[in-house]
C-alpha cells in the first residue's frame, strides 16, 4: 500500500480493514552464516573519532569501475544478533544481498555494524503498543559509531553520496527509524522491516522515501508500532513517498520473504536523494 498525503482518518480505515485480514499462519525460518557468505562480507572495525569502535563487515561490488561511484547501504541487525564476534549479524539478508543475481544488477557496497549484546540501536523497548515519545534525541553508542562509519566510508570509497541507504529489521528496524531521521540527512530512502518508530518525530521524515513492512501477527514487535507511524507520516503530509505493507498471518518474521522479493531491492536502489 502507498500511502501520499491523505487524510489520517482513511487511513485509519484502511489499517482497520488490514486487521482482519485471513490469519494464516507462515512458520519462521532460521538461517545461519556459511563459510561462502563470510568470504563475501570483509572483517573491518571502525574507530571513531572520540574512540568508540564498531565491528561491522562489508560487501563491496564484484568489479569497481574507476571513475564511477556506487550506491552504500548500511544494515542495521536484530537484537538476536547483537555480540563481538563480528559474524552474527550476517544471519538475516546478508545473502540477498550477496547473491550474484543481486551483485550483478545491484552493485553496491553494503555495510552490517555489529551492535554490542547489553546495547540497543536505539535505547527504547521495541515491545511498547506505541513508541510515542519513546526516542532520545541522542544517538546510541552503535548508532552513532555506525553513522560515523556511513560518513567515512563515504570519503574514502567511490560512494555516490546521493545514493545512501538504511535498512534493518526488527531491533534495527527501530534504529532505521532513528537513523533516517538524524541529522544532517544522509539517506535517500530507509526500507524499515518489523520495527518501531516515535510517531512524534514525523516530521524528521520529510524528503525521504519510505517502506515500512510488518506481520500482523507480530508478538514481538507489535503491529501497532508499524500502524502509528504510518498514520504519524499520513498527518504530516510526508512526501515524496510512503509504502506500507502488512503480512497477513505472518508472526516476527517479516524479513525472510521481505528480502527475497525483488521489488524491495528495485524499490531501494531505485532511489536518489533529492
Amino acid at each position: 500500500m502507498r500511502v501520499r498525503p491523505l487524510l489520517a482518518a482513511s487511513i485509519l480505515r484502511i489499517l482497520a480493514l488490514l486487521a482482519v485480514v485471513s490469519t494464516v499462519r507462515v512458520p519462521e525460518v532460521s538461517a545461519q552464516v556459511t563459510t561462502d557468505l563470510l568470504g563475501k562480507y570483509q572483517a573491518k572495525v571502525f574507530t571513531g573519532p572520540a574512540g568508540d569502535s564498531i565491528p561491522y563487515r562489508m560487501l563491496s561490488p564484484a568489479n569497481v569501475v574507476p571513475g564511477k561511484s556506487y550506491p552504500l547501504v548500511l544494515f542495521l541487525h536484530g537484537a538476536g544478533e547483537r555480540g563481538t564476534d563480528n559474524k552474527a549479524q550476517l544471519v538475516h539478508a546478508a545473502a540477498e544481498f550477496a547473491s550474484a543475481e543481486r551483485m550483478n544488477q545491484y552493485p553496491a557496497y553494503v555495510i552490517f555494524p555489529q551492535c554490542p549484546s547489553e546495547q540497543r540501536w536505539v535505547e527504547s523497548a521495541w515491545d511498547l503498543p506505541s513508541g510515542r515519545g519513546e526516542f532520545e534525541t541522542t544517538p546510541s553508542k552503535p548508532m552513532k559509531a555506525s553513522l560515523q562509519l556511513v560518513d567515512s566510508l563515504t570519503r574514502e570509497l567511490p560512494i555516490d553520496p546521493q545514493r545512501l541507504y538504511v535498512a534493518g529489521l526488527s531491533m534495527g528496524g527501530q534504529g532505521t527509524w532513528f537513523a533516517a531521521a538524524s541529522e544532517p540527512h544522509r539517506f535517500a530512502a530507509m526500507l524499515e522491516v518489523c520495527g518501531g518508530g516515535d510517531p512524534t518525530w514525523a516530521k524528521q521524515y520529510d524528503g525521504i522515501p519510505v517502506w515500512a513492512l510488518h506481520g500482523q501477527n507480530d508478538g514481538v514487535v507489535p503491529i501497532s508500532r508499524a500502524r502509528e507511524m504510518i498514520v504519524a507520516l499520513a498527518q504530516a503530509g510526508h512526501a515524496p513517498e510512503v509504502r506500507y505493507t502488512e503480512y497477513p498471518g505472518v508472526g516476527h518474521n517479516s524479513w525472510t520473504q521481505t528480502f527475497k522479493r525483488d521489488d524491495v531491492f528495485e524499490w531501494l536502489f531505485g532511489q536518489r536523494k533529492r
